[in-house]
């Protein structure tokens, strides 16, 4: 048994920079989808399509069979699935619940126990890409679980996402989106550092990124998020304050597991330093602007 726009109803919760993207495609493929979000404006576009919305994450959980929620924080995730109107005391039971925020992997792991006594399925699969992955569905979407129900909802990740991969056990999806956030952090400080020596140096940044974008420095990172730092646009595809909040998460699982992080804890020291002067809310990119201001 798969899921299908014929048979199956999706409840969606949180519409934020990447969800209502995310959200939208789901709504374009044909299924009936019921949305809440904490700010009910940001809900607005959806409903216009005929997504229909819910007063509560209750109401959500009663409604549908597949749920899916793209929060900000671990609280909130387990605020949504643990509360007394979340997801696993309300959510009839077999239904499917993915958790694609970026959170703890102990959280998912306890999400996954507990939604067992409920005869609830659960699934952790964060995802990357941004909003640009986000919007032109193509994220990476990485998952953790029992792998039967993988497969069951693997369709409506084709609706979200390209690179699909089943990580393993629970908790699996969300130790895999660590893994990438540190590779990002670092990273993204040796992106800033190549982009403001070339503007130091007096070189054209856009042809300084046609050479090393294609050659061994080239990444996701300097090719997408570099011509945003030259072009001083620092709007949020993923904020500061998110990207704190996952570098957290690395850390203490990284303390967790005896393994030391110097890199990742530098980026964290400068992202906390970028929110501390009132940067939180601006996309990853304007860790530029500690290079060149």
């Amino acid at each position: 048994m798969t899921v299908s726009p014929e048979k199956t109803i999706i409840g969606f919760i949180g519409t934020g920079v990447m969800g209502k993207s995310m959200a939208g495609h789901i709504l374009n493929t044909g299924y009936e989808l019921h949305v809440f979000t904490r700010t009910k404006s940001k809900a607005d576009n959806l409903c216009s399509r005929g997504a229909v919305w819910e007063e509560s994450v209750s109401d959500l959980s009663k409604k549908s069979n597949v749920i899916i929620t793209m929060v900000g924080y671990p609280d909130d995730v387990r605020e949504i699935y643990f509360g007394k109107n979340g997801i696993l005391e309300n959510a009839k039971p077999g239904t499917i619940a993915i958790d694609m925020t970026s959170s703890s992997p102990l959280l998912a792991e306890q999400i996954y126990d507990t939604g067992k006594t409920f005869s609830i399925e659960t699934l952790d699969a964060p995802v990357s890409g941004g909003d640009t992955g986000a919007r032109e569905a193509n994220l990476s979407i990485m998952v953790g679980g029992d792998e039967k129900i993988f497969d069951m909802v693997y369709p409506l990740f084709e609706v979200m996402g390209t690179n699909i991969v089943f990580q393993g056990g629970s908790g699996s999806g969300q130790h895999t989106k660590i893994a990438n956030q540190m590779a990002i952090a670092a990273g993204m400080i040796a992106v800033c550092e190549a982009l403001a020596y070339a503007k130091r140096a007096g070189l054209d940044h856009k042809t300084v990124l046609k050479s090393i974008g294609k050659g061994a420095a080239g990444s996701w990172t300097l090719n997408n998020l570099g011509p945003r730092m030259t072009a001083g646009d620092f709007e949020p595809g993923f904020y500061v304050k998110h990207f704190i909040k996952d570098m957290k998460i690395a850390l203490d699982s990284s303390k967790h597991l005896g393994l030391e992080t110097p890199g990742l804890a530098l980026a964290e020291e400068l992202y906390q330093k970028l929110a501390d002067n009132g940067y939180g809310d601006k996309g990853t990119q304007v860790l530029y602007r500690l290079f060149t201001e």
